[in-house]
């Protein structure tokens, strides 16, 4: 595996939203066909990829027109997290044994105290001087003050006034208030990493003639076998060869109910076997398989800000300056160095811009512990304005594993005749209709002949020819829609204008030679709790739900009855969903939610796209914001729900945080408070938010019940 690093601030400014949300499939849609994955950092993107592909092609397609850095170019590194807490701890507690010490020394020798107000002035300069290097490159690199711009004009006020422990003690808070913040953030940002860690090094590889050997995980390779036995953690993606178990998978669905696994069925790294044991081929290990992604996918969406982070960094930028105009009058007035420093020692930066971050990535790590992957902040915010839902019907609405229920043949010819010449036409097709299909084929024990060649007509059906087989005579078979049948001058569809086919029921037309063979009708069930899903989005804000279907008129109109569906559009083509879902943009935000081909462009025009279900294609997750990897429905409401909770909560920042601030600020020119009264309001106050955001953390019912 191969990999470029790109540069973000090389990227001209209008492509860098396109390239976090979009690139990995527009890549695809240029034929970079080998792109593995796409890894975003603050300041670049790395493009993993397999093969030989043009590294200048990659970035012209993304808009980057420079020169490449060297192959061994490094993505800027990121802040080292337990330095940062060491550092604030360590200034915490030079600046506390100072400021107890400096007291001491007033009390038991003030002559002292008075003679060293030179050493005094140093010293709370050396706690401050980090602070105090942020606040003037604030000025000089921005060209506006910010939080610490304040703080070291506080700092430097009370050294000028002659207390410079009045700041010391700010110091000691804010250190405190800092390390505290950062670790319930960091907190938030790791939430999930113990879920997901695979802390298992070892695994049992099963050799040819059947011996389990123990290996360390890195020596395991693609089609090996593997043995998993109960409480063992599985380390691959792979598909079971024999045995059975039941599987914890909540770290890839979020479910909380063991999921039975027997042969053929799949199993993901991460997941853990409860009770049984399994052998298991291996298809994916380390970085391609489904855990990696899920990891990946957090620590990008680490990166990704939502716009109410950026709100609340303008709105703090634009405080700070009322601090100082608040500070001025204050000073104007009364002259009192006290109360200046009272207002000087107020912020809003603190508590609006890390509350708010919090919040955010603490539903990013919620959600994927729920099996939700969002991929980025904004995604969230956009969650809570929804107001529409458009869903996919086959595979979406329904299960996406249809049953063949009846099978009418025209004179002269037999079911299975037609079943394998259907068979052979949809062969490598992935749609629902034409897995039920080949499950029929199988279940019969029949082997399906070989097509010559196939073509695939998107949102119509299948042609194929097929050659003789068995007796029974090939030719150029055709399996679709009425529709398609007409386009293509079928004969004989009148024949079968009077049976009767229940409502609701998918019906395959299969012609040799543009004569019609017979329909076979299929029956895909509604998803198991969709309903219920659909009635809670209701409750919960959303005014109108769409259904998109390339099914016919009768299905499509069956289903809407059934879930109570607005309003619905069938027989329509990808490019048709994409269209429809920009209609409604007009009037609304929209949710698309998918999970084939056919659904990719819809998904990615879409407010918030998301691929549901574990039977999803890859361009659907690809061209999706959100891939929920469970098959339950409820996850939907699930995301839209913590959405709308997380806004709701950063809004309750946003309040209580201009609100205190706003009133120690006041109480602070009237003199009412001191110095530390008001830093430690200040303080106090903006970890309380950061805690606040961290609730998000709390279990499911325990976030919600306190809403």
């Amino acid at each position: 595996m191969d990999k470029v690093t790109l540069n973000f601030y090389q990227f001209p400014l209008a492509n860098r939203l396109n390239l976090v949300q979009r690139n990995s499939l527009k890549l695809k849609m240029h034929g970079v066909k080998n792109v593995v994955l796409l890894r975003f950092y603050p300041n670049a993107v790395q493009v993993f990829y397999k093969g030989d592909v043009d590294k200048t092609a990659i970035c012209r397609i993304m808009g980057y027109n420079i020169n490449l850095p060297a192959d061994n170019a490094k993505v800027p590194a990121q802040k080292n997290i337990s330095e940062e807490l060491q550092a604030y701890k360590r200034d915490a507690i030079i600046s506390l044994v100072g400021f107890v010490g400096l007291q001491a020394l007033k009390k038991f020798a003030p002559q002292a105290y008075i003679s060293l107000r030179i050493v005094r002035s140093l010293f709370v300069l050396g706690i401050a001087r980090n602070v105090i290097k942020s606040g003037i490159e604030g000025l000089i690199k921005d060209g506006q003050p910010n939080a610490d711009t304040l703080t070291s004009t506080a700092v430097i006020a009370s050294v000028l006034a002659g207390k410079p422990e009045s700041s010391l003690s700010l110091m000691t808070l804010s250190n405190v208030a800092e390390m505290l913040t950062i670790y319930a953030a960091e907190r938030a940002r790791k939430h999930i990493s113990s879920l997901l860690k695979l802390d298992q090094q070892f695994v049992w590889r099963v050799a040819d003639d059947g011996h389990e050997e123990k290996v360390p995980i890195e020596q395991v390779k693609v089609n090996d076998v593997i043995a998993v036995h109960t409480g063992e953690k599985i380390c691959v993606d792979g598909t079971v060869l024999s045995g059975n178990a039941a599987i914890d998978q909540a770290s890839i669905t979020g479910e909380s109910n063991p999921a039975m696994k027997g042969e053929k069925d799949p199993v993901y790294a991460g997941s853990v076997v409860q009770g049984g044991q399994l052998t298991v081929l291996v298809q994916k290990v380390g970085d391609d398989t489904s855990l990696a992604r899920i990891v990946h996918l957090v620590e990008d969406a680490q990166t990704r800000r939502a716009p109410v982070q950026n709100f609340a960094d303008r709105m703090a930028n634009m405080l700070v300056p009322i601090s100082f105009i608040g500070a001025a009058i204050v000073y104007g007035a009364t002259r009192d160095w006290q109360r200046v420093l009272n207002l000087l020692f107020i912020d809003f930066s603190c508590g609006l811009k890390l509350s708010t971050a919090t919040a955010i990535s603490a539903a990013v790590a919620t959600a994927a512990k729920q099996g939700i992957l969002i991929k980025g902040g904004n995604y969230i915010e956009a969650l809570a304005d929804i107001d529409t839902v458009v869903m996919d019907k086959t595979g979406t609405i329904t299960i996406g594993v249809p049953k063949i229920s009846a099978v009418h043949t025209t004179e002269g010819v037999c079911e299975k005749e037609m079943i394998l010449l259907a068979a052979s036409a949809e062969i490598h097709s992935v749609h629902p209709l034409a897995v039920a299909i080949q499950n029929y084929v199988e279940e019969k024990g029949w082997q399906v002949p070989d097509h010559i060649n196939s073509d695939t007509v998107v949102a119509h059906g299948m042609e194929a020819n097929v050659a003789d087989f068995e007796g029974f005579k090939g030719g150029n078979i055709i399996v679709g829609s009425r529709h398609f049948m007409t386009d293509r001058n079928v004969s004989g569809l009148d024949s079968f204008e009077d049976r009767k086919i229940p409502a609701g029921y998918n019906i395959l037309y299969v012609a040799r030679d543009n004569k019609l063979m017979g329909v076979i009708v299929i029956n895909d069930p509604i998803r198991p709790q969709m309903k219920k899903t659909f009635n809670q989005m209701r409750r919960h804000g959303i005014d109108e739900i769409v259904m998109l279907t390339g099914d016919s008129k009768d299905v499509a109109a069956t289903v809407a009855q059934k879930m109570g569906i607005d309003s619905y559009f069938a027989e329509i083509l990808p490019e048709d969903k994409a269209n429809i879902v920009n209609f409604l943009q007009k009037n609304g935000h929209v949710l698309m939610v998918g999970d084939g081909i056919n659904d990719a462009p819809a998904l990615a025009f879409a407010d918030v796209g998301v691929a549901l279900g574990g039977r999803r294609t890859d361009i659907a997750v690809e061209s999706s914001d959100i891939t929920i990897n469970s098959d339950n429905p409820t996850k939907l409401m699930d995301a839209l729900e913590l959405g709308q909770n997380t806004m709701r909560l950063i809004r309750q920042n946003f309040t209580a945080t201009i609100t205190i601030n706003s009133a120690a600020m006041l109480l602070g020119a009237l003199g009412k408070i001191n110095p530390l009264v008001a830093a430690i309001i200040h303080n106090t106050a903006t970890l309380a938010v950061v805690l606040n955001s961290a609730r998000i953390l709390m279990p499911k019912r325990g976030f919600l019940m306190n809403k």
